[in-house]
C-alpha cells in the first residue's frame, strides 16, 4: 500500500499538483498590495504572520472555493472576512440571526461551519446551551449579501458538521447512540442516521462518554467518522437513507473499552481520542488527529499528534507516519496546550493547528516521510483552532476557548510555503541514475540538507521502479 501511495504522489506531482504558488483547487493567487501587521508580542518562532484581524471570538474557519473569503464561526454566528489582500484581512459582515425566528431565539454556540461551492452550512450549539438547536444554510455566491436558503430546528446539539451542498452531516450526541445524523437541506428534513450501535451490540456495554461522535468528513459518497476512543470509521453514505459500514480504520474493541475502570481519565489521555478526521483530494490519504492532555499532571498522558493512513484500500488501512505535537512544559488541561486540533490535507500539504503550539505546514509529497515546511508559534498570545489554505496564503484562527490562556482572538494569515515539486529534466543517459524524466526540487522555509537527501532518495526509488 505504501508503494501505491508514493506512486500516486509522483503521478499527481507530475501533473503540476502541489506547486508552491498559483491556482490549486480553484484558489487563484490574489492581486493587490497592503501593509503587513506587526508580529504578535511574546516569544515566537518562524516567519511573521502576513496580517491579523482581531475579533471577539473565533472557532472554526473555512475558506471559499476561490480562496478569497474566510467564513469564521464566532459562537453567536458567522463572520465573513475578505482575504483578497492577505496582508490586510478585512471584515465584510456578520450574521448573528441563525434560527432567530425560533421560540428559543438564535443559536448561541456556533463552533463549526462547512462550505460546498456557493453554499455555507452553520450548525449548533456545540455544547449544551440556551437558544435554538439546529442548522442554517446560506447562499454565499454574493459574499457582500449572504442569503439564507434553508433552516431546520433539531433536538440535539451539533458540535461538528460537514456539507455536500445538499445533505448536512451532523454529530448528534444528544441522541441515543451518539449517531451521525443526515439532513436533506433542500427538503429541510432528516433522512438518515448511523451509530456504533449499528456496528454491534457490544457497544451498549461501553460508557457513551468514551465514544462521542466528535467529527465527520464527507467526500464522494463516503463519510469518515472520529468516534473518540471508539476509533475512526468509514461509511458508505451514497444513499443517505441507507447508510452502510465500509470499514473501521483504527480504535480499540468495545470489549476492551468496557473493561476500563476510569473512563474520565481514559477519554482525556492517549491512546485514542480521535478528534478530527479528513482526507485529501482523492481520498487515498486519511488524517486522524487526537486531542489529549496529561489529566493528573503525572506524565501518564500528554498531547497527541496527527496520524496519516493510506486508505486506497479502505478495508486494509496502513499507517504511514505521524506528525508529532510541538513540545510543551505543561501538558495539563490548564497548561500550555500543544495537542493537535483541526487541520486540512490538500495539494500534498497538511495545514495544522496546535493550540498554544502554533501552526505548521508539512510537506506530504512523500507521506511516509513528512517534512516540516513551515511553523509559527507565539505561546503567550495565540491558541490556534484550525489552519486552512486560502489564495496566496493560509489562514488560521486563534481562539480563547482553551483553558489557562488569555489570548486575543483573531484571524491570522501566513505565507504559503514551497514544497518539493518534480521538475522536468532530460533523460538522455538512460543509465542507472536516470529518473524517468523527473527530478525533485526543494525550496522554501524549513528545507535543508535533510530534505534534499529525502528528495534524491525518492527520485532514486522511482528510477529503480522504472528499471524493474
Amino acid at each position: 500500500m505504501r508503494r501505491r501511495t508514493v506512486l500516486r504522489r509522483l503521478a499527481l506531482a507530475g501533473t503540476g499538483v502541489g506547486l508552491a504558488t498559483g491556482p490549486t483547487r480553484g484558489h487563484p493567487t490574489p492581486t493587490g498590495d497592503g501593509t503587513a501587521e506587526p508580529a504578535a508580542s511574546g516569544t515566537s518562532t518562524g516567519e511573521d504572520p502576513l496580517g491579523v484581524l482581531e475579533m471577539e471570538t473565533v472557532y472554526e474557519v473555512v475558506t471559499s472555493p476561490d480562496g478569497h473569503t474566510a467564513y469564521v464561526a464566532t459562537g453567536d454566528g458567522i463572520a465573513f472576512v475578505d482575504l483578497v489582500t492577505p496582508t490586510s484581512p478585512r471584515l465584510l459582515s456578520r450574521r448573528t440571526d441563525l434560527l432567530a425566528e425560533s421560540d428559543d431565539g438564535p443559536i448561541q454556540r456556533v463552533q463549526d461551519l462547512a462550505v460546498s461551492g456557493s453554499r455555507l452550512l452553520a450548525a449548533g450549539p456545540a455544547h449544551p446551551a440556551d437558544g435554538a438547536h439546529g442548522l442554517v444554510v446560506f447562499d454565499v455566491s454574493d459574499r457582500q449579501d449572504p442569503t439564507r436558503i434553508a433552516g431546520l430546528e433539531l433536538d440535539t446539539r451539533v458540535h461538528n458538521c460537514h456539507f455536500d451542498g445538499r445533505y448536512a452531516y451532523l454529530t448528534a450526541n444528544d441522541r441515543d447512540g451518539n449517531p451521525l445524523l443526515v439532513v436533506d437541506t433542500d427538503a429541510e428534513q432528516e433522512v438518515g442516521d448511523w451509530s456504533l450501535l449499528d456496528a454491534g451490540d457490544a457497544w451498549t456495554d461501553v460508557p457513551t462518554s468514551l465514544w462521542p461522535l466528535h467529527d465527520v468528513w464527507v467526500q464522494d459518497g463516503r463519510a469518515y467518522l472520529a468516534y473518540w476512543d471508539g476509533g475512526t470509521w468509514i461509511l458508505d453514505v451514497s444513499d443517505p437513507s441507507d447508510i452502510s459500514l465500509v470499514s473501521k480504520v483504527r480504535g480499540r474493541s468495545p470489549e476492551d473499552l468496557a473493561a476500563i475502570e476510569d473512563p474520565g481519565t481514559e477519554r482525556s489521555e492517549p491512546p485514542g481520542n480521535d478528534h478530527f478526521v479528513t482526507v485529501d483530494e482523492d481520498a487515498s490519504l486519511l488524517g486522524v488527529g487526537g486531542e489529549s492532555w496529561d489529566l493528573a499532571d503525572d506524565d501518564s498522558g500528554g498531547p497527541s499528534g496527527i496520524e496519516l493512513y493510506d486508505i486506497s484500500d479502505p478495508a486494509d488501512a496502513e499507517l504511514l507516519s505521524t506528525l508529532d505535537p510541538p513540545p510543551t512544559s505543561d501538558p495539563s488541561p490548564g497548561g500550555i496546550l500543544t495537542t493537535a486540533h483541526n487541520f486540512e490535507l490538500t495539494a500534498d500539504r497538511c495545514y495544522s493547528a496546535w493550540y498554544n503550539g502554533g501552526v505548521r505546514v508539512h510537506d506530504l509529497t512523500d507521506p511516509t516521510q513528512p517534512d516540516l515546511a513551515f511553523e509559527w508559534r507565539d505561546t503567550e498570545s495565540t491558541s490556534f483552532w484550525t489552519a486552512q489554505r486560502a489564495a496566496g496564503c493560509f489562514v488560521a484562527g486563534s481562539t480563547n476557548a482553551s483553558q489557562g490562556t488569555e489570548v486575543q482572538p483573531g484571524l491570522y494569515t501566513f505565507p504559503d510555503p514551497q514544497i518539493r515539486t518534480p521538475t522536468a529534466t532530460d533523460d538522455k543517459g538512460g543509465g542507472a541514475d536516470a529518473t524517468d524524466g523527473t527530478s525533485l526540487g526543494v525550496g522554501g522555509p524549513g528545507f535543508g540538507v535533510g530534505s534534499a537527501v529525502a528528495a534524491v532518495g525518492l527520485a532514486a526509488w522511482r528510477a529503480r521502479r522504472r528499471r524493474d
